[in-house]
């Protein structure tokens, strides 16, 4: 595919609890522009430890991390920030959406917060991504006032406010019935396929992980298994 997204190099990480634990060891590999990829494990092996790292939320680790060839390894917070604002989308196993905003406020927020455009245009950028997820209709609803599986798809939406160059995911079908999993599922699939949207999900449903392009299945801090989808 070329043009890497994302890049981990021998990444390492101790939890000092009072004694040192090592959590994470030696985990490399890249993820190109549009791959849609899953890492999987039991609980406890190390996969949400590893998206934060990657996600840029922890910094203390042995390692390099480049996102977009640009290695983040050292650089200040307020510069991580930045990053995770304008090249990283979101999207957790609770939404995190504010019940006192509509929908439509939600998706824009962190539009708003990246300054780029004008309020108008983020609300015009917010509508769009609302309407590519067939959810337009609830743009004015308050946030409390949707399913589970429509707050989902609106956090999907406020992911993609800034044109992310990945999508990171930590269980975002974990707290969904099977029908809302697939409706999620079928949505990255697209994202992937028709927009090129680079997506790194942690999740513990094998059924949705075997469906994606690549599989990273860990196991006590290690990578244990690349499995490619045939393509």
């Amino acid at each position: 595919m070329g043009n890497t997204i994302l890049e981990a190099r021998h990444i390492d990480k101790y939890f000092h609890d009072p004694v040192g634990v090592k959590v994470l060891s030696d985990i490399s590999f890249t993820i190109d522009k549009g791959e849609f990829v899953t890492v999987t494990g039991r609980s406890g092996c190390g996969k949400s430890t590893l998206l934060y790292i990657l996600s840029t939320m922890d910094t203390d680790y042995a390692g390099e991390l480049l996102i977009d060839n640009v290695s983040m390894t050292g650089k200040p917070e307020p510069e991580l920030a930045r990053v995770r604002n304008e090249k990283i989308g979101f999207v957790f196993q609770f939404h995190y959406l504010l019940n006192e905003f509509t929908v439509l406020q939600n998706v824009m927020l962190p539009g708003l917060k990246l300054g780029r455009y004008t309020k108008q245009e983020v609300q015009q950028r917010a509508m769009e991504r609302l309407t590519m997820l067939g959810i337009e209709k609830l743009a004015c609803k308050k946030a409390n006032q949707v399913s589970g599986g429509e707050k989902q798809r609106i956090a999907i939406a406020r992911a993609l406010i800034n044109d992310p160059h990945i999508i990171m995911g930590d269980e975002p079908t974990g707290n969904l019935d099977k029908k809302n999993s697939e409706v999620v599922f079928d949505i990255f699939k697209r994202l992937a396929e028709e927009y090129k949207q680079t997506l790194l999900i942690v999740t513990h449903d094998q059924e949705f992980a075997a469906r994606t392009q690549r599989n990273i299945q860990m196991e006590d801090g290690k990578i244990i298994q690349y499995s490619q989808k045939a393509q």
